[in-house]
């Protein structure tokens, strides 16, 4: 056998045995995807809005690594079990308010519409990210075992939808409508009887005379829901300017999460946040002057003060129940009132 041919054999079975060995290495199996069921207070409609827009973004931005399903309002569990279904694994993230859902901190009571607390949309963001109330979120959350608090956004004002007119506070009692637990709590001072049902069910329960309207969110929501088709007359005094809702997360699932996916949620609730900032604010002019279904109705200032008397009264008895509490109502106070000296935009009057 000639030189030339014993190179190429030698050489030839070189190749061979690399090739073997690439082909003999182990199979890598692909990281299979994290798959995460979120359930939301909305009913569907409006959780097209105040939700699905960004998991959509998020499912899409995820490419493969992570998808997260969504459920709406009592779709999978009860909207008042939804914080024992986060902390238990039924659920793995949830949005919805803290009070709705009796999440077991002494700051919930803040959560959804606190009396009077809020003017402006606007005004949520900046008293937990200016104010100091998040760090007190994330305090009053570190001890609650296997539920993960990640952030709080605004939603719509407080008003009240009605199949009977508002024009005094004496028009309030008897009223029997839904309405968010404190904010309801605070009602039955005016003699109004708050009542809770399933979210799905409001609508019939309007239309069979069970229930009077809603105390529950502004004229945005009044008309995508469904609700201003059930009632008549919409009051434009407000008993907060806006709601505060939050999102939660199972703590163990949330560890499970890579880094980069992690951020990636943070900035899909974020551009959730955003999305209801403007349209929220666009609704509420929007569907109040070119609805079309419902009269506008108002209590005199004069009359109106009354409330916002009991709203501060309402807010020393809460800040009386622990110190938490007590820190937040003082910087609701040094808010408003550096608004009130701001003056307009701000506040007015």
């Amino acid at each position: 056998m000639d030189k030339n041919r014993r190179k190429f054999l030698r050489t030839a079975g070189v190749a061979a045995a690399a090739a073997g060995s690439v082909i003999a290495a182990p199979h890598v199996k692909a990281q299979s995807t994290i798959k995460w069921r979120l359930q939301t207070y909305a009913g569907p409609a409006l959780a097209e809005h105040v939700i699905k827009p960004s998991l959509d973004a998020f499912n899409k931005a995820a490419n493969g690594q992570m998808m997260i399903e969504l459920y709406t309002s009592d779709q999978l569990v009860p909207t008042a079990e939804l914080f024992r279904a986060v902390q238990d694994g039924t659920l793995d993230a949830i949005q919805t308010d803290d009070d709705s859902v009796g999440a077991p901190v002494d700051v919930a009571v803040f959560s959804a519409y606190f009396p009077l607390g809020y003017r402006y949309s606007l005004d949520i963001p900046v008293l937990w990210h200016h104010y100091g109330i998040k760090e007190i979120w994330e305090e009053a959350y570190k001890d609650v075992p296997n539920v993960t608090w990640l952030s709080t956004g605004a939603w719509d004002p407080c008003n009240f939808a009605t199949t009977k007119p508002i024009r005094s506070l004496g028009d309030l009692k008897g009223l029997r409508v839904f309405s968010p637990p404190t904010a309801g709590r605070f009602l039955t001072r005016f003699g109004v009887v708050p009542v809770t049902l399933p979210w799905e069910d409001i609508q019939v329960a309007i239309q069979t005379g069970e229930l009077d309207g809603i105390a529950w969110c502004g004229a945005t929501e009044t008309y995508t829901v469904g609700w201003a088709d059930v009632t008549k007359y919409y009051l434009t005094n407000n008993i907060s300017g806006a709601w505060a809702g939050s999102y939660f997360v199972n703590s163990a699932k949330w560890k499970e999460v890579p880094e980069h996916l992690k951020t990636l949620f943070q900035l899909s609730i974020d551009s959730s946040h955003y999305y209801r900032q403007h349209w929220y604010w666009w609704g509420e002019a929007h569907y109040r002057t070119t609805g079309g279904k419902l009269e506008l109705t108002t209590i005199p200032e004069s009359e109106w003060n009354q409330v916002e008397e009991e709203a501060h009264k309402f807010w020393d008895e809460i800040a009386a129940k622990s110190e938490r509490s007590a820190k937040i109502v003082k910087i609701l106070r040094d808010y408003a009132e550096t608004m009130r000296k701001a003056g307009p935009p701000y506040r007015y009057g």
